[in-house]
């Protein structure tokens, strides 16, 4: 019995310890992306000697591509979250748009490995999209469409192809953010500033209330609950897509 609690102990210090070397990698490569990453900077924010990467991950792109997946996988168990939630396809929908919005202005790590790794694979380069597309994006697309098929067959949204809906509802979110210069130069506010993010928000998902569902006042009712039970996310994080921390104007 003494024998086997020092060796229990020892894989949950392991476990502990590569857990706090990814964190500190997600952030150093979503700052700096892979390159520009520094291993000293890893390690030293994990509190761990540097060799210890190498223990636990064979080269600096080992470590990149286990941070990504880390964040992939929580983007895909929360999404899976959504998807089996005890409510209706429609419900469901709303939910999903609204999670991928926090998303996108909660986390900013990921969102920046993303699109490093678009970059990647435009550029021609070596990347992680194909083993993200298979272990992530792939099974929620296939979620996304039978939720979508059946928010049709119920009668529940509008009967159009299937694509369009998540096309809405999610493609919107990322014209936005990636727009966000662009409207800077004719909007007379700041579209990233906290006010202006929680108004877009909002918006979104009233939007989709009133744009998805074959009975609008059910869309419209179901759009102010989930804005009603779903909080703001606690940071609203200014970095996105590039722009630099500034004052609120």
């Amino acid at each position: 019995m003494t024998a086997v609690a020092p060796s229990r102990t020892q894989a949950e210090r392991a476990d502990q310890t590569r857990a706090r070397i990814l964190e500190a990698a997600l952030t150093e490569f979503g700052a700096k992306g892979l390159a520009g990453a520094r291993t000293e900077q890893i390690a030293e924010a994990a509190g761990v000697n540097k060799a210890l990467l190498y223990y636990y991950f064979d080269s600096k792109e080992k470590l990149y591509e286990a941070a990504l997946e880390m964040a992939a996988a929580r983007v895909r168990d929360r999404s899976m979250a959504i998807f089996l939630r005890e409510a209706s396809a429609g419900e469901r929908v709303l939910r999903t748009a609204l999670d991928h919005f926090d998303r996108i202005v909660s986390q900013r790590e990921f969102q920046s490995m993303m699109q490093q790794e678009m970059m990647r694979l435009h550029q021609g380069e070596s990347n992680a999209l194909p083993i993200l597309v298979k272990r992530v994006f792939g099974p929620l697309q296939a979620m996304f469409q039978a939720l979508v098929r059946e928010g049709i067959a119920s009668g529940e949204l509008i009967d159009v192809d299937w694509l369009q809906i998540p096309l809405a509802a999610l493609g919107a979110n990322v014209f936005y953010f990636l727009s966000a210069p662009v409207w800077r130069m004719v909007l007379p506010f700041e579209p990233l500033d906290p006010e202006a993010l929680i108004a877009r928000r909002k918006a979104a998902i009233e939007f989709l209330g009133l744009a998805l569902f074959a009975d609008r006042a059910h869309g419209a009712g179901l759009a102010a609950r989930v804005l009603a039970d779903t909080a703001v996310p606690d940071k609203l994080d200014p970095m996105i897509f590039g722009r630099k921390d500034e004052p609120t104007k």
